[in-house]
């Protein structure tokens, strides 16, 4: 993991496609911007998750449907 310090309107680029942007600190927070291409889904970790979980619900439910 690379780890930076950045201040706020400090620019990361990520390969030629993705730039985020610091907007905002306050107190224990960091508030960013992220740009990227419109297919590439951007998602919090803890809706990732949660996503996971309901897609593989829905496999099972699927399944169970077609067995």
């Amino acid at each position: 993991m690379l780890v930076l310090s950045r201040k706020v309107g400090d620019r990361i680029h990520i390969g030629t496609d993705i730039a985020i942007t610091i907007v905002k600190l306050s107190g224990g927070t960091v508030r960013i911007g992220v740009e990227a291409p419109p297919h590439m889904a951007i998602v919090r970790d803890e809706l990732k998750e949660s996503i996971e979980r309901e897609m593989n619900a829905a496999s099972q439910s699927i399944t169970e449907i077609s067995t």
